[in-house]
């Protein structure tokens, strides 16, 4: 049978242990079925190999057919973004902890991979969030995120934020917290989860707003559409500079009367499952949910 996809692009990014040895295996098997690979930059060093092509990683997507990501769910949200720029699919191998976005077995790799190859595999569209902050009228910062986008404390010293909401302009709250998540259904089962917020189905186009520790006991995670447009501002009389993090990567700074806009991106992510894929399996075998706790 034909290879579904002809064209790969490799990446493993997490420190962790058995990525060399999974990389390798990936790369032996990959080239015996005659498919054309590229790797990525940095990955690159974790194999001996010298008959590889290599590729930067603000490349990896472009003119190939499929991503193959080995690590955990942080080395799968990091390519995610690269991916998105070629719309081009992405394929986990689970070499961390929880491993929700990464299906592939590594003791099995090769012949699920396979199965992969010849057409066995479900698709599924997650979506991105888009945030852009404004200070004074103009652009800070911008940044996208597949899991969550995080308002958190300065760096001086913990203390809580003060902040309104508003959802497409209206008013929804003022809160006193730690800060606030906003995450999506792809990431309601990551920070979210740990803050209290609800598990969203994924494919559900929705997204959760999280109170991080709030001072009162009526301030309670809400779920909204997830074409609406949220609205965060900073209050004026903080005496430190919160924090943005999308993603959990290296936060953004944003003063006292700021803004934080956070609406749906256009961008999806691709993401390749084995045929026998289960959500609701995964939160049982990855989460414990649902067991009996006698």
């Amino acid at each position: 049978m034909a290879n579904h996809f002809n064209s790969i692009a490799l990446i493993a990014r997490q420190n962790r242990p058995g990525l060399a040895e999974t990389l390798t295996t990936l790369i032996n098997f990959l080239q015996q079925q005659k498919i054309d690979i590229v790797v990525e930059q940095q990955s690159a060093g974790l194999v001996s190999k010298k008959n590889i092509d290599i590729i930067p990683f603000t490349e990896l997507g472009k003119n190939v057919d499929l991503i193959i990501v080995i690590g955990g769910d942080g080395s799968l949200l990091h390519a995610a973004k690269a991916a998105t720029k070629f719309a081009t699919p992405v394929l986990g191998v689970n070499r961390g902890t929880l491993g929700f976005l990464t299906d592939i077995n590594p003791e099995h790799v090769t012949s699920e991979v396979a199965a992969v190859l010849a057409g066995h595999f479900t698709e599924e569209q997650r979506f991105f969030l888009q945030t852009i902050i404004h200070d004074a009228g103009e652009t800070v910062a911008e940044g996208l995120a597949l899991n969550d986008i995080v308002l958190l404390p300065g760096n001086e010293v913990a203390q809580m934020i003060e902040f309104d909401i508003n959802v497409n302009k209206e008013f929804v709250c003022h809160q006193r917290s730690d800060g606030l998540i906003v995450a999506t259904p792809t990431g309601s089962t990551a920070y979210a989860l740990s803050a209290g917020g609800p598990i969203i189905s994924p494919d559900l186009d929705a997204i959760v707003l999280v109170p991080m520790f709030p001072h009162t006991l009526s301030l309670r995670p809400i779920v909204i559409n997830a074409h609406n447009k949220v609205k965060v501002t900073i209050s004026n009389h903080l005496e430190t500079k919160p924090r943005v993090s999308c993603d959990g990567e290296a936060p953004i700074s944003i003063p006292p009367g700021g803004h934080i806009h956070i609406e749906k991106s256009q961008y999806n992510l691709r993401l390749i499952h084995p045929q026998t894929y289960d959500y609701f399996h995964t939160l049982r075998t990855k989460l414990r949910w649902g067991e009996k706790l006698c």
